[in-house]
């Protein structure tokens, strides 16, 4: 069996730590959670599993809820003053408590001053139980996290915001560490040394982890382990990635088709209506598992395989060519088959879905953004006229302003900086709006050389070579991520350009693997799926990661038998996202009066 991935590590750790620990034999509760413990529960639990442990309702705590003064409740909350005072606030009148007793578990550890408001409260009078449970992320699948913070860009990079990038800094710190203590990691902390508060977020980190250490000295104890890695990095280490326009399904679907939620929502015409269908893209639907790195062009027959392999099994045929007639037909005649034959249509329409977008404007995209990022053609011939390439783009007016940008970006990276005459001549070509130029000034925020006056030689990164006769011409280019993750593992990653916070000693006598006490005994009865015991290396990405950057994470755990590779940034993000982020208003100067007369001459 697969190691267990986060999600069902975190849903387990839910279950039995919460919600089966308060549970008392012919007793109803109501379950009260805050925004980060629902994302969690809506994440790794499933609704039937919670009610059928005696939960009747589950509230949220920011809202006005029922007295339910009859029942006891159990709070899962993260240690905030907003859920702590509310907490207090629901017992404060002892004629008219909220409900009849509190069992109340952190996401993670309390500070000592809200610890002390809660214990002279009345509140504490009713509590059964008080417990921190270290977990304080969002599993999103079973090798990538996120930490549900999306202002973490503009706060990270705005020089405006510098009052608030400490704090949530310290948060980031304090829901990582949460991550390892559930993984049983103590991990080696490294960062990237070239943009100055990557160092401040590891520091941090660095002394959480201690502490969760002297709490538990058996963390990150057993074969291997010491040498595990977690490396952080800023969204600025790999400028070019967000920008692309990726092909293989997961992130061309979030890119082209406007995903919200993994909600992917199309239509369906059935007996002469059209109805609007909504599908989850997530972990229990195994055709999207097996789909959802793999490049487009395999997609619609990797999909056409699986049923054709599925009819056989249940001694149906297909043609060889499956279209969504078909399946309706075979609908008609299977009605019993409806759930798998339901997940084959929507797939295929998935795939269609991106190919009509694609073809006709996003094809042309992707061969001058390939070039421009690689700085090489597709026969492997430097780019010697790199303008040629993007003029026909910016003067197209069937192109989008944000695809737009992207080009000029990438043209921007390639040139290592371009003149602000030159500049101001690609956004005239472009048409882009003065609102939108932001987008392109903003980066320089990243430590992006933007404008440049003098022309600098930029220094080449060394990539690996990875172009061979099996790519896609249009997919040449690897997020940056997969060099370090490999690098990491084969121990080759430059201490100097990502150096640790402290080296864990790696000892030479591996230690024999202690018994299974260290995991608490919850996974004893698990039979298979036993915890990952080999060592990990954990990419964390101030600013926001990208689906092609999620997809690098799983083909390097597949190509290293004993590694696993884990993702997790502050939020995540898709090409628009990314711009849209650049382009918000906590990049503009509080102090500097709204420009009004300074609109560009008309043509």
């Amino acid at each position: 069996m697969a190691p267990l991935g986060l999600k069902s590590i975190v849903g387990e750790k839910i279950m039995n730590d919460v919600i089966k620990k308060s549970r008392e034999k012919g007793q109803w509760k109501v379950l009260v959670v805050d925004k980060l413990a629902m994302r969690m529960i809506s994440a790794c639990c499933k609704m039937t599993d919670i009610m059928s442990e005696g939960i009747t309702i589950v509230e949220d705590i920011t809202k006005n809820r029922e007295p339910l003064p009859s029942m006891e409740a159990i709070y899962l909350i993260t240690p905030s003053d907003e859920s702590v005072e509310t907490l207090i606030a629901d017992f404060r009148d002892p004629s008219k408590p909220q409900y009849r007793g509190s069992h109340v578990y952190f996401t993670d550890t309390i500070p000592d001053s809200l610890f002390n408001l809660l214990t002279k409260s009345r509140a504490s009078k009713t509590m059964k139980a008080l417990t921190e449970i270290h977990v304080a992320f969002l599993p999103y699948e079973s090798q990538v996290f996120s930490l549900g913070k999306v202002d973490a860009f503009q706060d990270f990079y705005s020089p405006y915001k510098a009052d608030v990038k400490n704090n949530m800094l310290e948060r980031c710190a304090e829901q990582i560490a949460t991550l390892c203590a559930t993984l049983k990691e103590y991990p080696g902390v490294r960062y990237r040394g070239e943009y100055k508060d990557c160092s401040v977020l590891a520091q941090m980190l660095q002394e959480k982890l201690d502490g969760y250490k002297a709490d538990d000295p058996t963390l990150g104890e057993g074969p291997d382990k010491s040498r595990s890695q977690l490396l952080i990095l800023d969204r600025g280490f790999d400028p070019v990635s967000p920008l692309l326009h990726e092909l293989t399904l997961q992130a061309m679907g979030y890119d082209l088709l406007g995903i919200e939620n993994d909600v992917y929502k199309y239509e369906t015409s059935g007996m002469g209506e059209t109805r609007t269908k909504e599908v989850l893209l997530d972990e229990d639907d195994d055709l999207w598992m097996s789909l959802r790195h793999k490049h487009i062009a395999e997609v619609s027959t990797a999909v056409t395989k699986s049923l054709k392999e599925f009819s056989a099994s249940k001694k149906m045929n297909t043609g060889e060519k499956t279209t969504m007639k078909d399946l309706a037909q075979m609908l008609k005649k299977m009605p019993q088959y409806q759930k798998e034959l339901s997940k084959y249509s929507t797939h295929l329409h998935l795939a269609e879905d991106c190919m009509n977008r694609y073809q006709g404007t996003v094809d042309k995209l992707c061969r001058v953004e390939q070039d421009l990022a690689m700085g090489t053609d597709a026969e492997g011939e430097k780019i010697k006229d790199p303008m040629r390439l993007i003029v026909p783009v910016l003067l197209d007016a069937n192109v989008a302003i944000f695809d737009k940008i992207r080009i000029i970006l990438l043209y921007i990276f390639l040139k290592n900086g371009v003149t602000e005459e030159n500049l101001c001549k690609l956004l005239q070509h472009a048409n882009v709006p003065p609102e939108d130029s932001d987008i392109i000034s903003n980066m320089a925020h990243m430590g992006m050389p933007i404008i440049s006056e003098t022309v600098r030689k930029a220094k080449k990164q060394d990539r690996k070579e990875r172009v061979s006769e099996q790519t896609y011409q249009l997919s040449r280019w690897t997020p940056l991520i997969k060099d370090i993750l490999e690098d990491a593992i084969e121990d080759k990653l430059d201490p100097k350009q990502y150096p640790y916070i402290s080296q864990r000693q790696v000892s030479s006598k591996t230690s024999a693997p202690s018994s299974s006490a260290r995991y608490g005994n919850w996974h004893k009865n698990k039979g298979p799926t036993e915890m990952k015991t080999g060592p990990r290396v954990i990419v964390f990405v101030i600013g926001g990661m990208t689906f092609s950057e999620m997809r690098c994470v799983y083909e390097v755990t597949q190509a290293n038998g004993k590694w696993e590779a884990l993702i997790g940034a502050t939020h995540m993000l898709t090409p628009t996202k990314y711009l849209k982020e650049l382009q918000h208003p906590d990049f503009l100067d509080p102090n500097q009066p709204p420009e009004e007369d300074a609109a560009p001459p008309a043509e």
